[in-house]
């Protein structure tokens, strides 16, 4: 309890006096208290209803995200909002935290890749530089298993943009065969159009390892590219995507109903994280967004230039 509260609750059975040096406060403190009560009732109501508008941006039903901390929510909260009205992250973060309004955590990742044995290796040409940039140049992809109520499980391949994060393709199937991981590198190229000269970065996966995706690789004109053999931090990317869609769509259950619900909800994850949902990497936009304003950006350096 707080010491002053303490003695404001006894002061008329004990006496402020006496009551101060009991609990060790100087009674100039104490009074000093009581005259910012009323600041303080009303910093509790404004607390109040910014956590409501937290709560707003959280819940899915009004078009929210409950995976949302402190630094997406407070990007929510200002945008479009005069600078001298914004408000700022660290109280964000302190009335998430009052009113126990955190963020989704992530629940325990379970390793899907399955060791080549090919011996067919590729150079890393990332680096671990998982920098933003210029779109269409530089990919990363992983697989990730998406468990189901009646024990079987469907499995995930995505293909993520690192210049805008921008997941661009992506596939679900019951199999971690290598068609799998070719459908998710086809879809990427149906939404750019064109994957020509572009770097696609993986594990060692077997299915990335194969032939027939090599082959695929060659054919779209891409280059492949793999990280060290046993070392997730040269995959980290692609795998912390992954790891977000489950714990933000499972929200701690240990498993999707069924197999419709599961395609369904990645479905409507999928579009939602490439128009809706903030990126910090990006300045806390969403990956559409990113590339909206670089096209722009690029398009008036043109012009600059010519």
């Amino acid at each position: 309890m707080n010491r002053f509260q303490f003695v404001e609750d006894h002061k008329d059975a004990y006496g402020v006096k006496r009551l101060c040096e009991v609990a060790e406060v100087a009674r100039s403190s104490f009074y000093a208290w009581l005259d910012s009560a009323p600041r303080r009732v009303e910093r509790a109501a404004q607390d109040a209803a910014l956590a409501a508008r937290i709560r707003v941006l959280q819940d899915p039903a009004q078009g929210g995200d409950r995976a949302y901390g402190a630094p997406r929510i407070t990007a929510d909260l200002n945008d479009g909002v005069p600078a001298a009205e914004r408000v700022n992250h660290k109280r964000v973060a302190r009335v998430m935290r009052q009113h126990q309004l955190a963020g989704i955590r992530l629940r325990r990742r379970v390793k899907t890749t399955i060791p080549d044995q090919s011996g067919r290796r590729f150079p890393d040409l990332i680096g671990r530089d998982f920098s933003i940039g210029e779109p269409n140049r530089r990919y990363v992809g992983d697989i990730t298993y998406l468990p189901i109520a009646d024990g079987s499980n469907l499995y995930l391949a995505t293909c993520i943009d690192l210049g805008s994060r921008k997941l661009a393709g992506w596939q679900i199937a019951d199999h971690m065969r290598t068609e799998l991981v070719e459908d998710a590198l086809r879809a990427a190229a149906r939404d750019r159009g064109s994957l020509a000269g572009a770097i696609f970065h993986s594990d060692h996966g077997s299915v990335y390892a194969s032939k027939a995706y090599a082959a695929l690789c060659e054919a779209l004109q891409v280059t492949q590219s793999m990280g060290a053999v046993g070392t997730s931090a040269d995959n980290s990317l692609a795998e912390s995507v992954n790891a977000a869609l489950k714990r933000e769509l499972l929200e701690g259950a240990a498993a999707f109903p069924d197999q419709a619900t599961a395609h369904r909800a990645v479905f409507r994850w999928a579009s939602r994280y490439n128009t809706r949902r903030r990126h910090s990497a990006i300045g806390h936009i969403t990956p559409n967004n990113y590339e909206k304003a670089h096209e722009t950006a690029t398009s008036a350096t043109r012009a600059e230039a010519a």
